[in-house]
């Protein structure tokens, strides 16, 4: 029996009840059904929860302060910050010393032929 924790699950507990409080700095990808690319967006806030049944849900800052963002029950692709600034590159704004890095790439889904009735 193996009694290491499953390091590839999409949620980590442990992880996760640290995160309320941190600073994130996302990116999110977002592409066609095919896997072309649509758009590359960066957003940054701080978090107000992560739980696994509600995902992570963000207050975001910058030019977006006030918003909220809801991001999926998945830390796998956190990532701990290297101490420094990042400049976003479609806004300019500058994140100072997020406390962590995640990146999402969201997929369309196929449409879908209609269904006929018979």
């Amino acid at each position: 029996m193996n009694d290491k924790p499953d390091t590839f699950a999409p949620w980590n507990a442990a992880l996760a009840s640290m995160l309320p409080g941190k600073l994130l700095l996302v990116g999110l990808t977002y592409l066609d059904a095919d896997g072309t690319l649509i758009d590359k967006q960066q957003i940054f806030g701080r978090v107000l929860s992560a739980t696994p049944r509600g995902g992570i849900s963000l207050r975001l800052e910058g030019r977006r302060a006030g918003e909220r963002y809801a991001l999926p029950p998945d830390t796998r692709s956190f990532r701990k910050a290297k101490p420094g600034e990042y400049r976003l590159h479609a806004t300019g704004e500058v994140v100072i010393d997020p406390d962590y890095t995640v990146t999402f790439s969201i997929r369309k889904r196929p449409e879908q032929p209609p269904t006929t009735i018979h």
